[in-house]
């Protein structure tokens, strides 16, 4: 794959129909606009841009939002999109040649559970949020089977974004690539010392995107931090069993990015990777705040996530929309946050809004330097 563009491999485009009105939100502040990604794959050019509505008509407050919210509050119901979400994952996965009941039953097999003993804060208070069912699990994240299916459900999101990619490292040539160098841009554009040293990834799941920062930036010390002791063991067990040196280890810590209870000013970048659409508005602020609390001056938060105004996202047909908030309790209050208001009130500057997929955008901002 070769992105367009003479400095960064990659090109920016002005987003298409700003005129047509930016997107207002729950607290009546205006969304920053979203510029767009170009890349070429395979030959042909692809082009992520914005869609004409402000968010999708199933999200929100809409009269649709409100009928999908209404099925899936009525638990008979409720049960069988939870049944019927989990199959078309699964099978989507594994029509796309991604063995996931296969990858899952050899976590589960594994000596992964050993790693629980090194992994666990036993004084962690789980936030009433947290303990919600999540992705059709009714014990959300903390449980074996959310945490030895989450590479596999990764996959095949990617998979998703880019349905047009022949492998799933292609589409993440894409989804993860583009969110890289947008982090490596904002870094070396506005932060007064360009070396990343300290890496910090918010909710890092089993560790798929702490391991591509650590790739990227091999020379930086790369932590992962997430409230799911069981996804943290899994991250563990498999970088301890990757066969796959690296200079500096990886860490992993399990806190809550609300309150890391980590030094202040002690990374040159916070990572917060497809989290925010699983909180409530009020975790999204103090999770943005202790990103500011954590970063040196200079440093640089990334936030990727689901693109509200993204084609890819608006399109969805009836059927998966219905199923997506079926296994995602807080998505139409992401939807309705003001991700830019958040940054700027927070004190963070030099916001930059990309898409960097079909689904997906990536929004960068700076800490003001001394």
């Amino acid at each position: 794959m070769a992105f367009t563009s003479q400095a960064h491999n990659y090109n920016y485009l002005s987003s298409l129909h700003l005129s047509d009105g930016i997107a207002t939100t729950r607290s009546g502040r205006r969304r920053a606009p979203t510029v767009a990604v170009r890349c070429k794959m395979a030959g042909t050019t692809t082009e992520y841009e914005e869609g004409q509505l402000e968010m999708p008509k199933w999200a929100g407050e809409t009269p649709l939002s409100r009928l999908v919210g209404a099925m899936v509050s009525f638990k008979p119901l409720y049960s069988l999109l939870k049944l019927g979400a989990r199959q078309v994952l699964i099978s989507t996965a594994e029509k796309k040649n991604i063995q996931w009941r296969e990858m899952t039953r050899k976590i589960l097999q594994s000596d992964v559970h050993k790693e629980m003993d090194t992994i666990l804060n036993p004084s962690i208070q789980y936030p009433d949020y947290y303990l919600s069912p999540f992705h059709a699990y009714d014990e959300g994240n903390l449980s074996w089977l959310a945490a030895a299916e989450a590479e596999p459900a990764t996959m095949s999101m990617v998979f998703r974004a880019v349905p047009t990619a022949s492998s799933v490292e292609e589409a993440n040539e894409i989804v993860r690539g583009n969110w890289l160098r947008a982090i490596e841009q904002q870094h070396q554009q506005y932060s007064d010392n360009s070396t990343i040293r300290d890496i910090l990834d918010v909710g890092c799941s089993v560790g798929v995107s702490t391991r591509f920062l650590a790739d990227k930036f091999p020379s930086a010390n790369v932590t992962g931090l997430d409230l799911s002791p069981y996804f943290l063991a899994v991250a563990q067990f498999k970088e301890k069993n990757s066969g796959h040196p690296r200079k500096n280890i990886v860490g992993w810590i399990h806190a809550n990015g609300e309150n890391t209870g980590l030094p202040s000013q002690s990374f040159d970048v916070v990572s917060i990777s497809l989290v925010f659409h699983e909180c409530p508005e009020r975790a999204i602020v103090a999770i943005v705040n202790e990103a500011f609390r954590l970063l040196r001056p200079g440093g640089t938060i990334a936030l990727m996530d689901q693109a509200v105004r993204n084609d890819g996202t608006q399109e969805l047909s009836p059927v998966l929309f219905t199923l997506l908030k079926s296994t995602e309790p807080y998505l139409d209050e992401f939807y309705l946050t003001d991700l830019n208001g958040s940054l700027k009130e927070a004190g963070f500057i030099n916001i930059q809004t990309v898409l960097t997929d079909s689904r997906h955008m990536t929004m960068t901002a700076t800490v003001p330097p001394r």
